[in-house]
Parts: C-alpha cells; structure tokens; sequence
C-alpha cells in the first residue's frame, strides 16, 4: 500500500475527525481486516508495539505513514525502545521454515545489529536487490589487478622488490603526491599474495555484511575514508615511505565493527564473540607487526624504502570514530546525529592539514625523497 492510498483511506473511514494527528491502533487494526489490506503481519507487530509505547494506545499518523511505507524515523526507534512491552513476537531465532538464504540474512542480523527490534526490522524489510556489490567489486578489482602484475612479473611474494613494481600509476610513491589520484587507486596494488589474502577475506566477511545492513553509500564512504587517510597519514608520519595494499579501508571496516561490538556487548548474539574478538584483535595485530617488519628489516636488498605501516593505523582510527558512528545510527539519518558533525568536522580539518603538508612541508623540511622509479 503506498502512501496515497492509505491517506485517501483513513480519510474516507474519518479515523481522526478531530485533526490531532494521533490514530488508535484497534481501530486501525480493525479497518486492516475489514477492508483485507495486504499489510505485512511483521507490521502489524511492530503497530502494536508502537501503540504500546503511547499512554493512549494510539499511533501517530506520521509515524504509521512512515512504517507503510517501509520507512522509519528516529522517533519510531525511540518509541518502539521506550515502549513498556518489547515486539509480542518472539526472536528471529524462532522463526520456522526459512530457506538457505533468509538464514544468511538472519545471520547477518545477529552479527551486526545489538537490538532484537533492530534485528527484526532488517530481517523483514530485507531485498536482495541491491546486492551488497561495493565490497564484492572492489575485492574482484583486487584480486584481478594483483594476478595481472603477477603474471607480468612473475612474482607472487614480496613484489614490492621488484624493481618494475614501483613504476605502477597505482603505487602512492612520495615523488608523485601530485599525482592525487594514487591516494585512493594505491588499494588495488599489495606487496604479495599473503597481504591481498588477509584484506580479501576480512573484507568478504565483514565488509559484506555491513554493506547488507548499513548500505552502499554508509559503508563505501566508510572504507575509502579509511583509505585516504591512510597515505595522508603516511605522508605525513613516514614521509620516503611508499604505500600499497588496501589495509586502511580494511582497518576502517574492522576497527568500527569491533568498536560496536564491545559497545554493545551485552545486547550483541552473534556466537562466540569473545574468542571471535579475540582471534580478530590477534590477525590485526599480526598483519601490523609483519607491516612494520617489512618496513625496518626487510628480507631482501631493496633500492629503496618499503611500504609504511601507518595506513593500518590510521584506518582503525577512522574506524573508530567516523565507522562506530555510522554503525550506531543504523535506520536514522546521519545529518541528525551531532556526533557525526563532530567526526566529519575532525575528518575535513585532517584532510586540509594532510593537503597543506603535501603542498609546503616537503619543501620548507627539506625532506630526502627517494626518487620515483
């Protein structure tokens, strides 16, 4: 039922004679059967819950308008959390007969989402179109671009060594911060087949899910911040140093999802979160370490600095602050959170410092550059 038709209906049945923008809920419940509206029984929970919320039984007209609509306002949130009794279904866990892949999506609803009500409203509102294709793409794009310059240089391990890699247009290389573009386009490029292995797999399983609750747009915007500030953040704290790999999106994503979890620790029931957690905190850890081994004790004679680490941690940064607010503002819209003013405030003073750096501090520092291959 779209938005026109219900109003032309509750005007017709004079459901709020009075203009006070409030309707009962049985009496909506009532014209529902009478006139045998196709409305989703999973609705029908959530207007009854609703109701509950309000001393009166009764619903907002806007809010109803809204739920119809397969929309949600902030307000509804706060109405259907406030409310004295929770939705009278019982939990997602419970649900009978559910094919193959509406368990996936209910797998994915108790792996990202802390809130029961949260939970349910993805679970029902779920399409399959879109896929959660951002994620899905830019690992594909990965993936080919690292066989490509494999094949060509025949070398599948450490290819940062090879003397032909540098001289990639995708490479962020300090002697080409002109260049703006490698920036963003160095995530395509890692140093070996262990490196591309790691971000691909954190991003599959938790940058899909993500994108499947939180959206394209949320969770794109949340890896290449992640991304940028990693080689602004390398040229600003490892100036020779060049960076490859798309660690700092990765970071972004995981440090975010991390970050929500322990946040919401106890409303959280995705199975064994600790050890989970644990083992999470243990690779992250260990893909720094190895970064950083890379870059102070490299195995093998190079001509000349290897890729910095630093990408790493400025995407769990990113995660941290910019990431754990998108992930808490699931269903409202960002504008009207404060804190998120507060982060891209913080975000957009980073970046003009990092393009001022780029612009005069190389010079006036008298930085020692390697030069470009």
């Amino acid at each position: 039922m779209d938005r026109s038709s219900l109003l032309q209906l509750i005007q017709e049945q004079q459901l709020d004679p009075e203009n006070t923008g409030f309707i009962g809920a049985d009496t909506f419940a009532g014209l529902v059967h009478s006139h045998e509206l196709p409305l989703d029984p999973a609705k029908l929970d959530m207007l009854v819950a609703l109701a509950q919320s309000n001393e009166r039984g009764q619903v907002c007209y806007q809010e109803l308008v809204d739920l119809i609509s397969s929309k949600r306002s902030s307000s509804f949130k706060r109405a259907i959390a406030n409310g004295q009794r929770a939705l009278p279904r019982d939990g997602l866990l419970d649900e009978p007969g559910l094919g193959v892949y509406k368990r996936f999506v209910r797998y994915v609803a108790y792996e990202i989402l802390p809130c029961e009500v949260d939970r349910r409203w993805y679970f029902y509102r779920h399409r399959s179109c879109p896929p959660p294709v951002f994620m899905a793409s830019v690992t594909l794009a990965q993936i080919i671009v690292f066989l490509c310059y494999g094949a060509r240089l025949n070398k599948w391990v450490l290819q940062t060594y090879h003397p032909e890699y540098m001289k990639s247009p995708l490479v962020y290389h300090p002697g080409y911060r002109a260049r703006a573009w490698r920036f963003l386009t160095y995530m395509f490029m890692h140093v070996g087949l262990e490196q591309l292995g790691f971000n691909a797999l954190l991003q599959l399983m938790i940058g899909v899910p993500l994108e499947m609750v939180h959206g394209l747009l949320r969770i794109s915007l949340l890896y290449l911040a992640g991304v940028l500030a990693g080689s602004l953040t390398v040229s600003i704290t490892d100036m020779r140093a060049p960076v490859v790999g798309g660690s700092g999106g990765v970071y972004a994503l995981c440090s975010a999802h991390l970050a929500n979890v322990v946040m919401n620790w106890a409303g959280m029931r995705c199975p064994y979160k600790l050890l989970r957690m644990v083992l999470a905190l243990v690779c992250m850890s260990s893909e720094v370490g190895r970064a950083v081994w890379l870059r102070f004790s490299p195995p093998l004679p190079a001509s000349g600095p290897q890729p910095s680490f630093m990408a790493h941690l400025a995407g769990a940064v990113v995660g941290v602050s910019m990431g754990l607010t998108i992930l808490r503002s699931y269903e409202e819209r960002l504008q009207d959170q404060c804190g998120w003013w507060v982060v891209l405030l913080a975000y957009g003073t980073f970046l003009l410092f990092a393009i001022f750096w780029n612009i005069f501090a190389y010079d006036l520092l008298g930085a020692h550059i390697p030069p470009p291959p």
